[in-house]
């Protein structure tokens, strides 16, 4: 909807260009970033500013925000909780909430409901790890993203409407999809609180009702207290889950973790009525998986014959019932058959302890690899800038030397032997999402810098260099910030050769300086009414760019590629590719580029391939025979896609035909990185996987080693290889090093 009068202009230098809404506590409305990203902004009244007990209970918010931030939630991009009038900023997603979409369809069924309940429970699992309770789980807080279902409002604007209901004068929830324990002592309320809450939104989603709902706020309260829930019309097979989400005590209730597992045994399409069906060719998450095949133990036979299973009764309740009392052994038992024949294939374990080799006790890395004296397998973790903000590093090796930054660390130097810490270069801000390490040279390494939150007036983003051997900043450059818009990835400065190129503070120019010292070796202005982003194919520089118009509407669909000379940076006649387009990689001097499917301005996957040869100006396209979905990269001339699931596909970048598709356990992994005789993937959680080049053959797989989350797409890889070494980054800045002749036993 339109601004009213009254409305501001700007919020935090934020221009606003609609309202989108308004509750009890604050008003919500959509901004853009200066390089136009847009963005929403929650404003809080203006009658709550002065109260001093709301101000710390927003400033708890804000922080818990900021620490969910990741794949199901939206990311907080800025916030002033000290502002005379406080305010958050989060990235904006596009998409109807739940409350509309069943409003204005109907409920849902099938794969569709299926979806958003794994979706959810994948929210609520990453939510509650990183220590933080939603206590708001309602159809109205729940985004239908095109990605997938997305959690928001943490308690800053509940809106205030007649199913609101008031305690000793606070908002403290809504009663169809509160708890009973937050009826009852709202100050004891923990995680499987939300799991209670995630369970009603199922009902509702399911059937268009609440479990629980009645003619007025005050009996529906009651009813969640002391009634059971009405499940007639779910579907049996969600019913045998949602039940024990509904126990009326919290302990009676599984983990979001748990859940997990059960949500990801239902049927795909849900159209089945015994609760016990499991669909064929699900994919399990990969940590909640290990979490549970660690408990796993039989169960012991039933004489009473109260198991939940085929034949056991025609009611989808009596079933959860019995579900209800026996959740937990059930789960174990299901998770350890289904490692030894179901839905994860599991390896025998390899002559080094991990799954490994080719079955015959052949390792992946040549036996003429050394490994550095005295290397031991070692798992560090960084600390970064700021503790409040889980980061992932991305390194790069120079021998012994292994050079890391991204989010809250510029750059830090780690002995690839035992992970000892050299030296770490910290930044105060708050990162970007995907935005890590520049690269290294010889002597130099550089990194991205990014403003302290409490000191404005600096340059929001900066490229810092760093010498190689003691950590001593050299020199540093504000830099711009539309690689992402204009190609696609977060990378707004490229190491080339001893030189550094960057994007400068206005988005007008490219600058090119000697890594070491700085020293400007030219600049060169972009093309009237262009931004550019540089990429490099092999030693070839280019500049990708697009219109003003196309980067400001988020629709970069006719990119130009302009060859740009290393020593004069003077640009080459323009050639011009159908958009969009992501470079991966090049093969053969030519640049490789994914043709990007879109729906809107939401990424869809990708259904063609393009081919650049800066030399000729020839321009080759490929179509797909599908649309992929997933993460690209690109090594040994072939095009790679991880999808979420686990699934990664290799694809020829000349005839865009698909060369052979793997189903692993991995979940949305980044890769490829090329070792010897092998390709990794990895996951934000360090769970790593190996396959064979030239078929996708799994050679082997490693156990999670942190709490990461597993939906993100298009990161960039977390491998590095330095020689029989694989250094692994994972969430929360753990790094992790492994002989990849003998990779972590995997359970």
């Amino acid at each position: 909807m339109s601004l009213r009068g009254g409305d501001p202009a700007e919020i935090g230098g934020y221009p606003l260009e609609a309202r989108l809404g308004s509750g009890g506590m604050g008003t919500v409305f959509l901004a853009r970033t200066s390089s136009g990203r847009p963005v929403a902004i929650k404003l809080i009244h203006q009658q709550f500013a002065g109260d001093d007990e709301f101000r710390i209970r927003f400033r708890q918010e804000v922080a818990a925000a900021r620490r969910v931030s990741g794949a199901f939630t939206a990311a907080v991009v800025d916030a002033a909780p000290e502002a005379d009038q406080p305010w958050m900023a989060t990235t904006y997603i596009e998409g109807q909430t739940l409350a509309q979409r069943i409003a204005a369809e109907g409920p849902l069924n099938g794969a569709e409901l299926r979806r958003l309940a794994v979706g959810l429970a994948e929210a609520l699992r990453d939510i509650h790890r990183v220590g933080v309770v939603h206590r708001d789980l309602k159809p109205s807080n729940v985004v239908l993203s095109p990605e997938g279902p997305r959690v928001i409002d943490f308690g800053i604007s509940r809106a205030a409407d007649q199913q609101t209901l008031t305690m000793t004068g606070q908002v403290i929830g809504t009663p169809p999809f509160m708890s009973p324990e937050q009826l009852q002592a709202p100050r004891g309320v923990g995680p499987r609180s939300d799991v209670f809450s995630l369970g009603t939104l199922l009902v509702y989603s399911a059937t268009g009702h609440g479990p629980f709902d009645a003619d007025s706020p005050y009996m529906t309260a009651y009813q969640v207290v002391h009634e059971e829930p009405s499940l007639d019309a779910v579907p049996s097979a969600l019913r045998a889950v949602v039940e024990p989400c509904l126990d009326k005590e919290p302990e009676g209730r599984p983990s979001a973790d748990e859940l997990l597992v059960l949500l990801r045994d239902l049927p795909a399409d849900l159209g089945g009525t015994e609760a016990s069906a499991t669909g064929t060719g699900r994919t399990r998450d990969v940590i909640t998986e290990h979490h549970f095949a660690m408990r796993a133990t039989p169960v012991p036979a039933d004489p009473a014959g109260t198991a939940a299973g085929p034949g056991t009764g025609s009611s989808g309740t009596q079933i959860g019932r019995r579900l209800r009392r026996r959740w937990r052994p059930v789960l174990a038992a299901a998770v350890a058959v289904a490692a030894i024949g179901g839905g994860v294939a599991v390896l025998k374990a390899g002559p080094f302890g991990g799954s490994g080799g080719d079955g015959k006790g052949n390792s992946v890395a040549a036996p003429g690899v050394a490994l550095p004296a005295g290397f031991e397998p070692w798992r560090k973790t960084v600390p970064g800038g700021r503790a409040d903000i889980p980061d992932e590093l991305r390194c790069v090796a120079r021998g012994d030397a292994v050079f890391c930054g991204g989010g809250g660390v510029v750059a830090t130097r780690i002995s690839a032997t035992d992970g000892s810490r050299v030296w770490t270069a910290k930044s105060p801000g708050v990162p970007v999402q995907g935005m890590h390490l520049v690269g290294a040279t010889d002597d130099t390494v550089l990194g991205y810098r990014f403003a302290d939150q409490d000191a404005p007036q600096g340059p929001p983003e900066e490229v810092v260099a760093i010498d190689a051997d003691n950590g001593r900043e050299l020199w540093s450059v504000a830099s711009g910030a539309q690689s992402q818009a204009v190609a696609g990835r977060s990378q707004n400065a490229v190491v080339v050769g001893s030189a550094v190129v960057t994007v400068n503070a206005s988005n007008s120019r490219f600058e090119a300086r000697d890594a070491h010292s700085g020293e400007v070796a030219w600049k060169t202005s972009f093309p009237a009414d262009k931004r550019c982003a540089p990429v490099l194919v092999g030693t070839q520089l280019l500049a990708m760019c697009a219109t003003d118009a196309e980067v400001d509407a988020l629709e970069v669909r006719h990119p130009a590629l302009y060859p740009v000379d290393r020593a004069s940076g003077t640009l080459g006649e323009p050639i011009a590719v159908d958009g969009p387009a992501v470079p991966v990689g090049s093969a053969d001097g030519t640049l490789v580029l994914l043709q990007a499917h879109m729906e809107g301005t939401a990424l869809a996957g990708y259904d063609g391939l393009a081919r650049v040869d800066p030399a000729s100006r020839e321009v080759t396209y490929a179509s797909l025979a599908k649309t992929y979905e997933g993460t690209p990269g690109m090594a040994g001339g072939t095009v790679y896609l991880s999808g979420q699931t686990g699934r990664v596909t290799a694809l020829d970048p000349a005839t865009g035909r698909e060369k052979w598709s793997r189903q692993t356990g991995v979940e949305g992994a980044s890769g490829p990185v090329a070792g010897t005789g092998a390709l990794y993937f990895s996951s934000a959680t360090g769970r790593v996987v190996a396959l064979a080049p030239k078929n996708g053959t799994r050679l082997w797989t490693t156990d999670p080693q942190a709490d990461g989350l597993t939906g993100e797409q298009g990161a960039s890889p977390r491998v590095t290889v330095a020689g029989r070494v694989a250094i692994v980054a994972a969430a929360d800045n753990t790094l992790f090093a492994f002989d990849t002749r003998k990779p972590p036993k995997a359970d």
